[in-house]
């Protein structure tokens, strides 16, 4: 993906479930399951990586790949009507829904890398990726739903939910160095009090002396 790098909060938690998740069903796919446990780890990375992705950047100004221009008009063209903020597996899964997809997806092949590469795709943009949230899609699919994800403004709502959790802990953090600031400025006005009364002690005490003296003098 040609993206800029950031950082954000981890997803590893919530990954290792769909790792385990895509763990199971390893037999009925007729692979080895150590090599389909090699594939979910690694789709799990790129999953990760993804996330952290759109969690730092404003997502409307990322660019997944060289082709992004061609790739979204054909997926509009072809999927004008498809809901995308929430998708529904039936819409990308179902037999009448593959007839429909398998055209769109081989037109990419030799344009996009690894077009049909296995990945992880959030059903629920505003959410991150749980076992509940994610489905297996190839990559190409994997990028049309997320580059008009990106260029619709349907994953700010992460980028949006991030930035406001950093910003409450930033203005938690300034509430706590303040409350602390006044507590010292609290302390520093009693001393400076205590300083002053005891000050007062020692005048009142002087003078209560001059006064002893200068009776002892008149008698």
């Amino acid at each position: 993906m040609e993206t800029t790098s950031g950082t954000a909060e981890p997803v590893s938690g919530e990954l290792a479930s769909v790792a385990h998740a895509l763990s199971l069903p390893a037999e009925s796919y007729g692979n080895d399951p150590d090599i389909e446990m090699a594939w979910a780890m690694k789709a799990m990375q790129h999953a990760e990586v993804y996330y952290k992705l759109i969690s730092s950047v404003d997502p409307q100004f990322l660019k997944l790949t060289k082709v992004d221009d061609q790739i979204y008009s054909e997926f509009r063209e072809n999927f004008e009507k498809l809901r995308i903020d929430v998708l529904d597996p039936e819409e990308l899964k179902s037999e009448s829904a593959k007839e429909k997809w398998r055209p769109f997806c081989l037109k990419f092949d030799g344009i996009v890398e690894d077009f049909n590469y296995g990945t992880l795709l959030r059903l629920d943009c505003s959410q991150g990726y749980t076992e509940e949230n994610t489905i297996f899609a190839p990559r190409i699919q994997f990028l049309a739903i997320e580059i008009a994800r990106n260029r619709e403004g349907y994953n700010k709502a992460v980028y949006t939910s991030v930035h406001d959790k950093e910003e409450e802990k930033e203005g938690n953090h300034g509430r706590e160095k303040g409350t602390d600031g006044g507590r010292a400025e609290e302390k520093g006005d009693i001393r400076e009090r205590e300083n002053k009364t005891n000050k007062g002690e020692e005048k009142e005490k002087g003078a209560d002396k001059e006064i002893s003296k200068s009776g002892e003098t008149a008698m």
